[in-house]
Formats: C-alpha cells, structure tokens, sequence
C-alpha cells in the first residue's frame, strides 16, 4: 500500500520543483484547454488558487467575461465543510483559511444545485481518476453530498502518478487538464 502521506509530500516536491516560468508556460495551456472544456458549461465552481497550485485567476476572469457564473468555496473549518459564494470580480478575493483567497467580505451565496462542474485543486492524480488532496477531506466531503458535479481537476503533467491510494471516502473525478492535454475518466 502506497503512504497517502509520503505520497503527498513527493507530489509537493514535484511541484515546488517548477521554476515561476514554467508555471505560468503551463498554466496558461491548461487555462486555454479549461476554457474549451468548459465552452458548454454555464456554472461552474472554481477554486481560487495558492502558489503553487495551477493558476485560475485568468480562468476565472475568462469565465466571468463570457458571462457565465462562477462561485468560488469558502471554508468553514469549524465544520470541515465549503459553502459556496458567487463572485463578480477576482478583486472580491481575499486570503481567507489557509491562506486561501476567499470572497470573505463580498459572499454572495450559491446553492451547490446551482453549479454543473467544479474545477479542483490536487496535489497528484493517476489514469484511473483517483485524485490526491492535501488530505482535510473538504472537497470529497462536498462532492460526496453533491454527486451531480462534473469533477474537473487541474494539474501539472509532473502531479501524475501510477497509482493514487484510494479509500471508501474519496471522489474520482471526470476529468483532469494539464498542460498535455485533456484526460477524461
């Protein structure tokens, strides 16, 4: 059995392992194919990113100009849970729980039967659509309740490996986008 935790801190190393260039040369692929991806989709769930993790400020942005809504989670760490707010603008975004940027002082509520996919963030994944998270269970927690979601994770071609250990608790996802393309499950 592979260590979901000695995993996790190779998949950080790998990524840490890209220089600020090659993040923002792979990044902007991956923003190009997301965005085709997500041509027919109205809305969509996206997270609001941390360095290193794959950039989705530009995304974002996109979305928004095409006229579609996009919520952003806010954790609630007391609950182990995300509720969702819409968000009108990137500026609305502050760093929130874990550092993460939030809509803290500009929360719109979204209802999770609002949204048809969410975009995740993901420290590794394999060709089976296994998924690797931090390891809080926030969003297998959420995807579970809300199974309706197409689950779309954004990654680095490094974060794939051959085999994500998976328990009962964790959620696949329907697709992953790297910088190589677009993989669906």
């Amino acid at each position: 059995m592979i260590d979901k935790a000695a995993l996790r801190f190779e998949l950080k190393e790998r990524r840490f392992a890209l220089s600020l260039a090659e993040r923002r040369e792979k990044g902007c692929a991956i923003t190009a194919l997301a965005e085709e991806y997500l041509c027919s989709k109205q809305r969509i769930l996206a997270y609001a990113a941390k360095d290193p993790e794959v950039e989705t400020l530009v995304l974002i942005n996109r979305l928004l100009a095409e006229g579609k809504m996009v919520a952003v989670p806010i954790i609630e760490k007391e609950t182990r849970t995300l509720r969702l707010s819409r968000l009108e603008s990137v500026r609305d975004l502050e760093p929130g729980t874990f550092n993460v940027p939030e809509p803290l002082s500009h929360e719109l509520p979204v209802k999770p039967a609002e949204i048809e996919a969410v975009l995740l963030p993901l420290l590794g994944f394999d060709r089976a659509g296994n998924r690797i998270g931090y390891g809080a269970g926030y969003y297998d927690r959420f995807l579970s309740a809300n199974p309706h979601l197409e689950k779309i994770g954004l990654a680095y071609s490094c974060q794939e490996v051959p085999e994500v250990p998976v328990e009962e608790t964790d959620i696949s996802l329907d697709a992953v986008i790297t910088e190589e393309g677009i993989i669906t499950f």
